[in-house]
């Protein structure tokens, strides 16, 4: 309440109480002197009562407009408060932007500079990346057992005890195994990809050099091909020299993602699936890349079986010619296989998305080959007493095989897993134990040799800088053989005959020539990091294995071991490996 309010109303009720009381005193006037004139004084009253009352009034509507006006008031100061309030959030939440504004500063500088920045990780001319990669590498062998070989072992020439070789150890160091490469990419337009890609080694044998596995001419291409990409419709084009297809893959169906053991033995491990040759491939991906098909046509060679001691091959006046010594840009110290169809592979790819990632990659394959030779049949031979017409004849065999394989990223960043197969008839060169296709027929037609071989491995990342690798593998052969009559006589023909006799195998200078049935070994290995910096990184690894080879079991036959000539014999080998390795690699 205002002081004037409190004076307004203490006036006002003053004037009311005198006027209360000024007619009765009024009226005692009256009665004792003028007892006529009391209508006139009612009426002045009630006026000024009136007037009074309009006057509490009014002061009673300028306390309600007052009172309206305060609260208008408050109301205003409680906009004004929340306003405020919200501009204090709004600035809060700005200042809290501007900080983390300023914490990307340097890596949006960094960003900035690194783009406009001289690159100098690839070469770039005329609109193409050329990419440069390759190690050197010093790195040595041990065997228990002589193979006479660099840093790549033959596991099928694993000596046995009647060679001296099996009787000496052997200690080779070699450079040989470093490699160059390069890649030269440049978009044709924004959808299409062209890529050229060259890989070599030292590790070539001019004289040895052959197409069975890995071409291994001078100076030794590993690959050479080139690739057209279509991103847009997932087409892909690859011709040259490259991992076959039969080769298991780790992306999708791409070259440069092949699984490749980790192995300081460039050999591998039996059981692994892989050539390294000319080709013409097609693949197509699905799916946003989760489903790959590809068909390959590549360069063919054929691997011959022969008979173990005590065994033939054929009847009597039968030649085969199934292969020549080169002539041309071929070595002339080595035969060729005659082969006019290409094999055939086909491949499909599955790698599901799990949680956003794509951690399983499952793969099927298949393989289709021709073999030939040309096989005269002598006039009056023992080929024509069994049945066979003399002359000359071509002969077309068919065989191949099927094959699956997967890998794992079981633990993500720690361990990883791999497994792989082929089954078929005539598909050992695939196998890096390089044991026979074919061997040669009773009536001189090549018969495809059944096999199958298997590989697993594991490979632990127990650092970001230290792999640990096992690995275990083998390759298995059955028996093609036959034991027909000719006359009187009974023949023992084919590749795995158990009527060989193999007990000169266990003497040494003893002559004995057996055939493989299989080959198995268990490895294990690391590669250390060393140093990773600004000069490129060091590698330093060291790998041990163990491989058995088995032949075929026969007889003692006649021998100098002093086994009885029944006795069933079954000769075996083994060789035990120490690699070690120490590889700089500048890009």
């Amino acid at each position: 309440m205002t002081m004037r309010t409190a004076l307004c109303r203490g006036a006002a009720l003053g004037a009311l109480l005198a006027c209360v009381a000024a007619p009765a005193v009024a009226n005692a006037a009256t009665k004792h002197h003028h007892g006529k004139a009391r209508p006139a004084a009612d009426s002045g009253v009630k006026s000024d009562v009136e007037a009074l009352k309009a006057e509490v009034a009014s002061l009673e509507a300028w306390k309600e407009q007052q009172q309206a006006s305060a609260q208008q008031t408050q109301a205003q100061v409680q906009q004004l408060q929340g306003q405020l309030a919200e501009a204090n959030d709004r600035a809060a939440h700005a200042e809290q932007q501007v900080a983390e504004q300023i914490q990307t500063i340097p890596g949006t500088v960094d960003a900035a500079v690194a783009k406009h920045a001289p690159k100098t990780d690839k070469i770039y001319y005329k609109g193409i990346t050329l990419t440069l990669g390759g190690f050197a590498a010093a790195e040595s062998v041990y065997r228990t057992k002589n193979n006479v070989a660099d840093i790549g072992s033959n596991y099928s020439k694993i000596p046995y005890d009647n060679n001296v070789l099996a009787h000496s150890d052997e200690l080779r160091g070699t450079a040989r195994q470093s490699r160059v490469s390069f890649l030269a990419q440049g978009n044709v337009n924004p959808n299409l990809v062209a890529s050229f890609y060259g890989e070599f080694d030292f590790l070539a044998g001019p004289t040895t050099a052959n197409s069975n596995e890995s071409n291994s001419y001078s100076p030794r291409i590993r690959n050479v091909y080139g690739t057209l990409d279509w991103n847009d419709s997932g087409w892909h084009f690859l011709a040259g020299q490259n991992w076959s297809l039969a080769t298991m893959n780790g992306k999708g169906i791409s070259p440069r993602n092949e699984i490749i053991p980790p192995t300081i033995e460039a050999q591998y491990v039996p059981g692994f699936v892989w050539a390294r040759q000319p080709q013409i491939r097609i693949a197509h991906d699905f799916d946003d890349k989760q489903l790959w098909v590809a068909v390959s046509l590549e360069n063919p060679q054929t691997t011959f079986g022969s008979s173990a001691t005590g065994t033939a091959s054929t009847f009597g006046g039968i030649t085969v010619n199934d292969a020549a010594a080169g002539i041309s840009q071929l070595s002339s110290v080595n035969n060729f296989s005659f082969n006019h169809v290409p094999d055939v592979i086909g491949k499909v790819a599955f790698e599901p998305v799990i949680n956003g990632a794509q951690p399983l990659h499952l793969e099927a394959f298949g393989i289709l080959r021709q073999y030939y030779d040309r096989i005269n049949v002598a006039t009056g031979s023992q080929a024509v007493t069994a049945g066979l017409a003399a002359g000359n004849f071509t002969d077309n065999t068919w065989g191949g095989g099927g094959g699956a394989g997967v890998t794992w990223t079981a633990v993500p960043k720690l361990l990883d897993l791999e497994a792989s197969f082929l089954a078929g008839k005539g598909i050992g060169r695939y196998g890096a134990g390089s044991l026979p296709d074919v061997t040669v027929g009773p009536g001189g037609e090549l018969a495809p040799i059944s096999e199958y071989m298997f590989l697993g491995g594991a490979t632990v990342h127990a650092t970001p800088k230290l792999d640990i690798y096992a690995f275990g593998g083998l390759e298995h052969q059955d028996t093609v053989t036959a034991n027909p009559k000719v006359g009187a006589t009974t023949l023992h023909l084919g590749y795995g005959s158990p009527f060989a006799t193999l007990g000169n195998c266990f003497v040494e200078l003893g002559s004995c020539s057996p055939d493989t049935q299989q080959i198995d070994q268990v490895t294990i290995g690391f590669w250390d990091k060393v140093y990773t910096g600004s000069f490129g990184q060091v590698r330093v690894g060291i790998q041990y294995s163990h491989t058995d080879l088995y032949a075929f079991p026969g007889v003692a036959g006649v021998n100098t071991a002093g086994f009885p000539a029944g006795a069933g014999v079954q000769p075996k080998t083994s060789d035990d490996m120490v690699f070690t390795s120490f590889r700089y690699y500048p890009f």
